[in-house]
Parts: C-alpha cells; structure tokens; sequence
C-alpha cells in the first residue's frame, strides 16, 4: 500500500515521503481500515519534527492520528458485523496510508448525518477541547479567556462553552482574523494588535477578573492573562504557537494565588475512565448532528500529493484543517 513515511525527524516538507509499505494486519482486538479521510494537525507535524511527547520508531514511521474510514477487516475477538462500517478514530498512529490497524474498543461509528469531512476531524481537536473544558475550575456564568481563538480548537470552546453557559473572550493576533470570527458568530473577540484590546478585555470581564485563561500562543502574552485572572484563577497552557518562553510577574501569582499548569490532551484521554469519554463524546456528535459544531475543511489533497498538503497546512491564515484523501 502507499503511506507518508519519514525515516528522519525534521521539517515536515523535507522529510515526508509517499512510499510503498505492507498493508497491515489485524491482530486481536485490532480492525484494518480503510482511511478515506485523515487530517493534519499541528500535533502531526510536531511528532515529524521529533519534539512531540511521542516519538514513532524510525526509519519508515507513517505520519497522522485520526481519521474517517471504513472498516476492511477485523482481528481475532472483533465483532464481524464491524465490516463496512464508516467509523472515525483517533489516538492512533499511522493513518496517512491507504490502510491502517486500530483497536477495535476504540471506533466511533458515525450516523449518516456526520459528513465525511466532519466525522474525520470530529475527535482529535474537539475531544480535547471538551476534555480540556471538563477541567477547568469556570463553572456556569464565569469567564474563560482564550488566546488563539481562530485556531480549530478555539473554534470549537467558542461552540462548547456557548451550549454549557460559560463567558468567553476570543483573542486573536491579526485584526483581519476579529472579522472572521465574528462572521461564524462568535462574539467577545479582540485583537492583541490593538493597542488597547487588555483595557476592552477588562472592561468586558469585569474587575472581578476571567476564572480560567487558556493560552495556545506562549511568550509575552501568558503575563496579560494572568493580569485579566480573579483571585484563585488558573492559566492552562494548552499550546505554544510561537515556542516563546512564559515571562510571569511573581508578585500577581503569590497575591492573587494564581495556578499555572499544562494540559495534554493525549494523556487526558488515556486516564479518562470510560464513562466520561462516552459521555463527552456523545455530547460532540450531538452538536456536530444538530450543525452546532461545524469542522471545516481549508483543502482536501490526496495522499499522493502529500508534500503540497504539508505545505498548505504549515501556510498561516488557513480556515480548517487540510485533509489527506486516501
């Protein structure tokens, strides 16, 4: 079969190639898929780059983590009727092929109203929007800031904490980006390019401050959000679009006993205990059936053009994810 492989870690571009592989097998538990569609998060390419907290075996490792598929066999202990059925995934390596093997406990099958296009982005970037929700100390009513908030996963809060009663204040870097998210009807949005947007913000929060901040960007910015927290806040680190360091002032940590912590989505679900992940994901497909939670698609390339979709999901301003089509 064909498969985006990298037998280095390094620039995305430079390293992944479309080669010839062994079609997997199914062993115990395991189905093969058949992938339709597989997106590229920034995830992805950070596990190519080797600075990702997974480090596939080299050489011939095979990019991408979700996708949509559907089912071509199964392994010993698998239900036969799984067979041709169209079923999301996610938490797996190796879905940049034409097919690959995943644990059967771990399918999502989806209803005939999830697009293709919805069903192969619906899990990854969503689940950890929602996970990442769960966690916070905002309960109804509160604040929540968040930075990157055109990105997919500050899309998808907007979508979340809209259905569960929270507040939340959308902060972008470009002002272009102000105007395309309020177009999708998101509101409360500003741009840290203004010069006055942490006076809007506190306006807009209250003195009483934000419960929780969110932050997906990293540097300079971690310190305003501390600023724009109440007593007892909590900053979250949720990404590092710049891999700039976090300078905070101790003084608004100790007097406003602010908690900063991380959040990585992949342990998350790991120690997630079964009820909660049935109940956190039966709460996305209903908004994603409803049209709530839309996931839109910024170009589809087929796996044998995977250098140019690489490309294009590294290219700033995009609106969705770029999907690989196998």
């Amino acid at each position: 079969m064909k498969a985006a492989t990298h037998d280095t870690f390094g620039d995305p571009g430079d390293v992944v190639a479309l080669t010839e592989v062994e079609t997997p097998v199914p062993t115990a538990g395991q189905v093969l898929v058949r992938m339709m569609l597989s997106p590229i998060h920034n995830h992805d390419l950070w596990t190519i780059r080797g600075n990702y907290g997974y480090k596939p075996d080299l050489p011939g490792a095979i990019g991408g983590s979700e996708a949509i598929g559907r089912v071509e066999a199964v392994g010993e202990d698998v239900d036969q009727t799984l067979v041709g059925k169209r079923v999301a995934i996610a938490g797996v390596h190796g879905t940049w092929a034409e097919y690959f093997t995943a644990p059967a406990a771990g399918l999502l099958p989806l209803p005939d109203m999830i697009s293709d296009t919805v069903g192969a982005q619906i899990i990854a970037m969503p689940f950890s929007a929602i996970s990442l929700l769960e966690t916070l100390r905002a309960r109804k009513g509160d604040w929540i800031i968040q930075t990157a908030a055109n990105g997919a996963v500050g899309k998808i809060m907007a979508v979340l904490a809209k259905s569960r009663g929270l507040n939340l204040l959308n902060l972008v870097r470009r002002e272009d980006a102000v105007a395309e998210l309020q177009a999708l009807g998101m509101d409360n949005v500003l741009s840290t390019s203004d010069a006055g947007w942490k006076d809007a913000a506190q306006k807009l929060i209250g003195e009483g401050g934000a419960a929780s901040a969110i932050d997906s960007v990293g540097g300079d910015i971690a310190g305003d959000l501390v600023d724009l927290l109440g007593t007892d806040g909590e900053l979250v680190v949720f990404g590092t679009a710049t891999g700039a360091p976090m300078p905070l002032s101790s003084g608004a940590l100790i007097m406003k006993h602010i908690t900063v912590r991380g959040f990585w989505g992949s342990r998350v679900s790991a120690e997630m205990a079964p009820e909660d992940r049935t109940r956190l994901i039966t709460e996305l497909v209903t908004l994603a059936a409803t049209g709530e939670l839309t996931l839109d698609a910024d170009g589809i390339h087929p796996l044998g053009k995977v250098g140019e979709a690489l490309t294009a999901a590294q290219t700033p301003g995009r609106s969705g994810k770029v999907l690989l089509q196998g």
